[in-house]
C-alpha cells in the first residue's frame, strides 16, 4: 500500500493521522517517515483498511482496540547502545556494562 493509498484509507476510516497513532499506540514521526519511503508496512495497511471497513459497517473500531490495552513500544539499545560499544572499542581497558556502569577489565 503506497503511503497516498494509506492517507486514503484513514480518510476512510474516519480518523485522522494522529489519532491512528495514539489508538495503535506507534508514534506519529514513525508512520510519517514512511512517507519518503513511499509504501507503508503490510501490517499497519492491514490495519487501516480493517479500521475503513469496519467504519463503513458501522462497527466502532476504536473502543474495540482500546480494550486490548495496548501499551506504547519502547526502543532498547538504538544509538545509545552503539555510542557505548563505541567508548569501549577506543578505549582500551575499560568496559562498558551499561549506560551507567564502566569499569576497569580485569
Amino acid at each position: 500500500m503506497t503511503f497516498i493509498e494509506f492517507k486514503k484509507a484513514l480518510l476512510d476510516a474516519e480518523i485522522t493521522l494522529p489519532k491512528f497513532c495514539k489508538l495503535i499506540k506507534v508514534s506519529d514521526k514513525n508512520i510519517q517517515s514512511y512517507k519518503k519511503k513511499g509504501d507503508v508496512p503490510n501490517t499497519i495497511a492491514v490495519i487501516v483498511t480493517c479500521f475503513a471497513e469496519m467504519q463503513r459497517q458501522q462497527v466502532d473500531y476504536r473502543s474495540l482496540i482500546d480494550v486490548l490495552e495496548l501499551k506504547k513500544q519502547t526502543k532498547k539499545g538504538g544509538f545509545k547502545k552503539k555510542a557505548l560499544v563505541e567508548v569501549e572499542r577506543k578505549t582500551p581497558g575499560l568496559e562498558v556494562t551499561t549506560a551507567d556502569s564502566v569499569e576497569e577489565k580485569k
